[in-house]
């Protein structure tokens, strides 16, 4: 069976940003307790599911978890811990907004239990900050991860975005420059992507045409390089032994149990057979319809299988800098990886993606069309 992790969405926020097409709503107070209850009731409807596999990671994503007190948290995991097993070195992560956060916020975030942190920060350049709907400012951010730092969160990341409305490179990489100088140990770098449902897909803003992104990217990853940052997949740069645990499960093709409104999971059971079944189910999205039933949140389980399993493996696994292992391909498709690997041999002769007895990976070029090698990989398959 493949390693576990929890997903725990908090669909709150205090302005929702016109880039956002999460599921966040705005909200002033927060009903803590209720959604308390309806987590840990959610948890208990799945752990049949589980089976006795410990979690190896949590993830609190949002909205903005940060908003949301140090008490949530501590009874939330005394909760979680008296459900299911934990690993003793699980990797803990909030994402936390500045602005909505202060040092003791922090300390009683750690005290939790929670161990790595990441900011949105977005960008140090107030003008950019305010055309991105953010409510923080540039000095916010800055002294949220120094506080961070000083309530003992050495595992942090920093969001930053590039191409951003009237953003220049020397901007984009002077916000780089600000980050590395914070010392976190990843950092999450990519471009503002419009997506549907927006306010900015409603009215899109102006931004640097896509050779200037492409110059500003490798100028970057430069940068980024220099100051110790490995990339290991295609927006992720991380210090040595720092990579974000939760995601490398997700783009491994693990299993995540996801709780909250609108929390995705996708799960593996055996059959009667043996045989490994993926299914994945999503939770209510609607916060208020979330919290009236709880115990039914789930909805009904897609089960996925054939082509789409093999391709969901490839849309993961390829966006890592190392490929996917055909190992690792064997065990989440159920099939030996040599009967539909030949398929991809027009990748291969195009100089995109290289295969050995060990891994299937993009090559430098390959990543830099990783979304052309998808569509020839899913027509192919």
């Amino acid at each position: 069976m493949p390693p576990l992790s929890l997903y725990i969405h908090t669909p709150w926020c205090v302005r929702k940003c016109p880039y956002c097409d999460f599921n966040s709503h705005e909200r002033g107070e927060l009903p803590e307790r209720e959604y308390l209850d309806a987590l840990l009731l959610d948890l208990e409807q799945d752990l049949a599911m589980t089976g006795e596999r410990p979690v190896e990671t949590v993830f609190i994503g949002g909205g903005t978890p940060s908003l949301m007190s140090a008490d949530f948290y501590q009874l939330l995991f005394a909760g979680i811990r008296a459900r299911l097993p934990l690993a003793d070195n699980a990797e803990i992560t909030l994402e936390a907004n500045p602005g909505t956060t202060e040092a003791a916020r922090f300390e009683g975030f750690r005290a939790a239990g929670i161990n790595r942190l990441s900011i949105g920060v977005q960008s140090f350049n107030d003008d950019h900050l305010k055309a991105l709907g953010r409510i923080h400012d540039a000095q916010a951010a800055i002294t949220a991860a120094q506080q961070a730092r000083a309530a003992g969160f050495d595992n942090l990341n920093l969001d930053i975005m590039h191409a951003l409305p009237g953003q220049t490179q020397v901007q984009a990489l002077e916000d780089l420059e600000q980050a590395i100088s914070l010392k976190p140990s990843h950092l999450s770098w990519y471009e503002l992507t419009i997506e549907p449902n927006t306010v900015f897909y409603r009215a899109p803003p102006t931004q640097p045409d896509s050779d200037s992104m492409a110059d500003t990217e490798q100028a970057g990853f430069d940068l980024l390089a220099q100051a110790g940052f490995q990339r290991y997949e295609i927006s992720a740069f991380a210090q040595p032994g720092k990579a974000c645990r939760h995601n490398l499960n997700y783009w491994q093709f693990g299993d995540y149990l996801g709780i909250g409104a609108g929390a995705h999971s996708k799960l593996s059971t055996l059959d009667e057979q043996g045989h490994l079944v993926l299914t994945r189910h999503q939770k209510t999205r609607k916060p208020e319809d979330y919290l009236a039933a709880p115990a039914h949140a789930r909805r009904q389980a897609q089960t996925i299988d054939g082509s789409d399993r093999r391709f969901e493996a490839l849309l993961n696994g390829l966006r890592l800098m190392d490929g996917i292992s055909l190992q690792t391909l064997e065990r989440t498709t159920g099939e030996n990886p040599a009967q539909w690997l030949p398929l991809l041999s027009k990748l291969q002769q195009h100089g995109l993606l290289m295969i050995d007895d060990e891994r299937l990976r993009c090559t430098p070029n390959g990543i830099l069309h990783l979304n052309s090698v998808l569509e020839t990989a899913n027509e192919t398959l």
